[in-house]
């Protein structure tokens, strides 16, 4: 159990209570002036809500033209579905693959799907991942109803999984081994390639180095990204290129590489942050790539590239 609470926290990036507790998530979104481009570095705290279980994943819904509701999906005992609106934010939905327990095994991440937003993939300590399948109806016209249902569930895994991603290509339903840790390390995070879906960045849990693979080329790492000097614990592609990629530590250390010369070996980065704290993860902002969020202890920034 204990091994299993130490994954967890890694997986969360924070400590895990010892019963049971509540967790206060917040959203904070930038005020008008940073939204329109602006050089203001104020949050304003829009809402706030009660979480039943520390949080292992938060993402909004990829809806990038507007046609869905403001969802938000987090991850931790369940996989929850929260409406946000300029008031509240609410609970539409709870998925839970396993009704016949009173036991749940807890989520180490999930996955919501960029090209069909209607589709969510959970990964789990219990070996599995289950996609999801979302259904947003209309009653009278004016509220809309969200619930899921369990697509499949994917059993392929010997041991605890840490975390899934959707690629952008389509493919088939085989299963290949892509790559595996030499040492046969647990892989704690992986990362597809916003633009070019040959690729994929994974991370060894407590390792040092992120490894970049073409799936075209099964189990022989195309570059190995090792500059960090402590635990690597975030991955993020640069939205808007093939060649770019953010890697974030337990160093202080937030390394922008530009992996265009691939296969020749990668040295160093082209850019790099020191943060005042051990960074837990990092995201690029899909719309506004010239934005990365970091966090680290209790804070979260965010640097502009």
């Amino acid at each position: 159990m204990d091994r299993v609470r130490h994954e967890l926290e890694r997986a969360a990036g924070q400590t895990l209570p010892s019963g049971p507790g509540q967790l206060r998530g917040r959203i904070q979104q930038q005020g008008a002036a940073g939204r329109a481009g602006g050089r203001s570095s104020e949050f304003v705290c829009r809402n706030t809500f009660d979480h039943p279980y520390p949080t292992t994943k938060i993402m909004w819904i990829p809806d990038t033209k507007g046609v869905y509701p403001d969802l938000l999906a987090t991850s931790g005992d369940y996989l929850r579905i929260w409406r946000v609106s300029d008031t509240e934010t609410r609970l539409e939905c709870l998925l839970n693959n396993n009704k016949n327990s009173d036991f749940c095994a807890p989520l180490t991440s999930f996955d919501w799907n960029e090209v069909d937003p209607n589709l969510l993939g959970t990964s789990s300590i219990d070996t599995t991942c289950t996609i999801w399948g979302l259904e947003t109806g209309q009653v009278l016209g004016r509220v809309n109803l969200v619930s899921g249902h369990v697509k499949t569930q994917l059993i392929a895994h010997d041991k605890e999984v840490y975390d899934i991603a959707f690629s952008r290509a389509g493919g088939g339903r085989d299963i290949t081994i892509i790559y595996e840790d030499p040492q046969h390390h647990p892989l704690l995070r992986l990362c597809w390639n916003k633009q070019d879906p040959n690729y994929l960045a994974t991370m060894a849990m407590d390792g040092m180095e992120v490894v970049i693979l073409d799936v075209r080329v099964p189990c022989t790492p195309v570059a190995r990204l090792n500059n960090h000097r402590a635990c690597v614990n975030g991955i993020a592609w640069a939205p808007h290129s093939s060649c770019h990629i953010c890697t974030a530590a337990d160093d202080h250390q937030a390394l922008i590489w530009d992996i265009q010369q691939m296969p020749r070996a990668i040295e160093d980065p082209i850019l790099a942050y020191t943060a005042e704290g051990e960074i837990n993860n990092v995201q690029w902002a899909s719309t506004q790539p010239d934005w990365i969020a970091i966090c680290y202890n209790n804070c979260l920034e965010i640097l502009r590239v």
